[in-house]
């Protein structure tokens, strides 16, 4: 894998304190192998630039349907029907749209432009044991960028956080964590019948990764996401905690239970959406799985 200076990302959030330890500055790159069903930021799905509608600022004059080249844009029944599915991030809507109904989604940028952004809170890394995490989508999706980011930050004396799936070539991974401090590693099943059903993911391959994390020393965060009706089993996470004591460098688990607000974004970027259970669990629910690792000796930093 050779370093890249350019890239793709659809967000970068600055004082962040859900993404890493301390204040933190969050790359979300564009791009994910996986196909999670629930997945909370389906922008980062695709590699390619796509568009984001905003139907309250629409006012149907029907500009994105005349110029879009593979008819993402239909206007019905007085509704904007969006459908990203098709979309090459061509841009043709976005320029038609005098309403500013549309908005360009994945900005190809370098690390120069990145670094600019991450390093204006310097002040605020040093003060409280931040830094900037590289999220997604998937950071292995763009390992050269991804690479090249964590290099120039650590340079620079930033902590560098990598928040994977593990989905993605072992090489890659490895050459990315020699500047990283932290990796917060989701665990979405531990089934590879099912992970394999709702994700797309192979399991083998996605443990492999964790372990070779484990041997290059890296200190791990486990990332359980709490999904009702798919992995909200005790089995499911006494797997995890199995896992979890075999891990050297394991600093503790985070459970993240589901909340619906990804299903507004499907709408907004035209993406259908293939898991559609409205209600989170109640906190006692979400504290049964926690004492699955408390009763073990391990940590829980967050619930």
């Amino acid at each position: 894998m050779e370093k890249a200076g350019n890239g793709r990302v659809f967000k970068i959030q600055r004082y962040s304190l859900d993404d890493g330890p301390g204040i933190r500055t969050v790359v979300f790159m564009k791009g994910c192998p996986l196909d999670c069903v629930w997945c909370h930021n389906p922008e980062g799905k695709k590699g390619t630039a796509s568009v984001e509608l905003d139907p309250k600022a629409c006012v149907f004059c029907g500009g994105c349907e005349a110029v879009c080249p593979n008819g993402c844009h239909a206007l019905k029944d007085g509704r904007h029907v969006y459908d990203g599915k098709n979309c090459v991030g061509c841009g043709l809507c976005v320029r038609a749209c005098r309403y500013a109904a549309l908005e360009p989604v994945g900005k190809a940028t370098t690390v120069d432009e990145v670094m600019n952004v991450v390093r204006r809170d310097a002040v605020f890394y040093k003060n409280s044991g931040g830094g900037m995490t590289l999220s997604g989508g998937e950071p292995l999706y763009q390992p050269g960028f991804s690479l090249s980011l964590a290099e120039a930050a650590a340079n620079e004396g930033i902590s560098v956080c990598l928040e994977t799936s593990g989905a993605g070539e072992k090489e890659n991974l490895l050459k990315i964590a020699k500047y990283c401090d932290r990796a917060l590693f989701d665990i979405k099943e531990t089934d590879a019948a099912r992970l394999k059903k709702y994700t797309g993911g192979d399991m083998a391959a996605i443990l492999d990764n964790l372990f070779a994390l484990d041997v290059a020393g890296v200190p791990i965060v486990l990332r359980l996401p709490v999904i009702p009706g798919i992995n909200d089993r005790e089995e499911h996470f006494k797997k995890v905690a199995e896992t979890a004591k075999r891990l050297r460098s394991f600093a503790g688990a985070e459970l993240m239970p589901y909340h619906s607000f990804w299903l507004s974004k499907c709408e907004r970027f035209g993406i259908a959406a293939k898991y559609c259970e409205p209600e989170s669990l109640s906190d006692g629910e979400c504290e049964r799985f926690r004492d699955v690792f408390v009763k073990e000796g391990l940590p829980v930093l967050r619930k």
